[in-house]
């Protein structure tokens, strides 16, 4: 969130700037919030003072034994002014949170202008694409061959956009997910954290997820105590609604008979707002999220927090299942595992001071590309022009990898500075030289998303009969496997 500051020094500069992602700023909703808060808190301050005085004056008539009736109906007319103007100004404040809420953040005078991702800008490349011999097959079919790549039974058990691995390939996913956190351990000097899947929409708001993109999300509601939909509990009399539709018109799965339901038209269960707690200590007035990425559980970790001095800066990794429900991607990256509705990622997230954030945010970013060189993928990294980049974000930097079966460079992390923006939705701070209170900076990226990794290893170690051969840097978390060999 924008400190509302700068919108009251020079609103006109800040629109300029925020124009560039494009965003047009509404100049004058803002104003007439501030033009009514301004009126409204001056008249609530008269009257705070006038109820001190009045006090004062009714003693002091008391004390001289005179009549006090007058004055006692003068205050008690004022007292009830005031308590409708207390109630009034905390509407407008409502309203001004809510307007910054929904604006982004403003971009760092280094991002390149533009409006589509035409216009990022390459910083480096690394690696060259490998010429192959032999008809090169995208990780579908090479995943298919092997028998260890099952769409279909990941369509029949949940729907579109999931997959389903099997055998070595399986293990070769999880053992690129523990390389990651080891080099991030161990070499890169972060925290490993186990977060929570499911978090609260405080958490969500926070990290910039809440309200403006609550259709991506999935949504899941306490029940009877229970939360259905993630803990896989069978449900009794319960069914599916979303405000797309029946969850089998969103997710392809068939309709049973439910009371499972969702404003952003995903998955929920129904619960009655009576409730607070069941036995199992959720409360059943609060809808939960699935994260959408573990940035949202381990950000929050310092939320309304002052973090001391000498402690930053934080840098954590978490490893965690991600939901996503692509709202807005119909018809896009329809084939395969490059955009599903869940997806394992390794996240990494700093905590650092305000005036060390940039170089907080290259090394993060060479962080991540450790990995890609480790694994020997080519790839490049681009700067995200301002109508590219996220909403919270203050700069970013994609990293790019090279998939043969595409004949294309893919996304496979974003490494971004938030400034302040986060952290002050969140209340987020440390103690700075002067021992005050100040807002920390976060930052954040992939390190790496585990699914398109895979996919990059698959297509970039294809052979000509099938098989794929295993990086050098993953072999001791395969057992010393060197190859994932066709079968016989």
């Amino acid at each position: 969130m924008l400190d509302p500051q700068l919108l009251r020094s020079d609103i006109d500069a800040i629109a300029r700037r925020l124009a560039a992602r494009p965003f047009a700023l509404d100049v004058a909703g803002f104003e007439a919030i501030e033009q009514e808060r301004k009126t409204v808190q001056t008249r609530t301050q008269e009257l705070q003072a006038a109820r001190n005085q009045f006090a004062k004056r009714i003693g002091q008539a008391k004390s001289k034994g005179e009549d006090v009736s007058a004055l006692m109906a003068e205050s008690t007319r004022a007292n009830s002014e005031l308590s409708e103007l207390e109630k009034r100004l905390e509407t407008v404040q409502t309203r001004l949170q809510d307007f910054l809420l929904g604006v982004p953040n403003v971009p760092h005078e280094s991002v390149p202008a533009g409006k589509t991702p035409d216009d990022n800008v390459e910083v480096r490349r690394v690696g060259s694409p490998r010429s192959f011999d032999f008809a090169v097959k995208d990780h579908v079919d090479i995943g298919a061959a092997l028998g260890m790549l099952d769409f279909e039974a990941a369509t029949k058990i949940a729907g579109a956009r999931f997959s389903l691995m099997k055998g070595p390939l399986a293990r070769l996913h999880r053992a690129i997910a523990q390389f990651m956190l080891d080099v991030h351990t161990q070499e890169h000097g972060y925290t490993e954290i186990y977060a929570p899947y499911l978090v609260n929409a405080a958490s969500m708001r926070g990290t910039g997820q809440l309200p403006k993109f609550e259709q991506d999300l999935f949504t899941v509601e306490p029940s009877r105590g229970l939360i259905d939909t993630a803990m896989n509990v069978p449900q009794q009399d319960s069914g599916a609604q979303s405000s797309r539709g029946l969850i089998n018109t969103a997710m392809n799965v068939p309709q049973q008979k439910s009371g499972v339901q969702s404003s952003s038209g995903l998955i929920a269960s129904r619960m009655s707002t009576s409730e607070k707690e069941s036995d199992t200590g959720l409360d059943r007035r609060v809808r939960y999220y699935l994260i959408p990425t573990a940035e949202v559980p381990v950000t929050n970790i310092v939320r309304d927090e002052i973090v001391p001095l000498d402690q930053l800066p934080l840098k954590f990794v978490c490893h965690t299942p991600c939901f996503r429900s692509e709202a807005g991607s119909y018809g896009k990256d329809t084939r395969g595992m490059i955009r599903q509705h869940q997806f394992d990622k390794v996240e990494l997230v700093q905590i650092c001071h305000p005036r060390k954030s940039y170089e907080a945010l290259e090394a993060l970013t060479g962080h991540a590309e450790t990995i890609l060189r480790r694994l020997d993928l080519p790839y490049r990294v681009v700067t995200l022009c301002t109508g590219d980049m996220g909403f919270s974000a203050a700069k970013t930097y994609d990293i790019e990898v090279w998939l043969p079966g595409q004949n294309a460079y893919r996304e496979i992390s974003s490494c971004s500075n938030f400034e302040a923006f986060q952290a002050r939705r969140m209340q987020a701070r440390f103690r700075n030289e002067k021992g005050r209170p100040e807002l920390a900076h976060t930052l954040n990226g992939s390190g790496l998303a585990v699914g398109r990794t895979l996919v990059a290893v698959m297509e970039n170690y294809q052979r000509a009969d099938g098989g794929i051969d295993v990086p050098v840097a993953l072999r001791p978390y395969m057992g010393g496997l060197e190859a994932i060999e066709p079968a016989k």
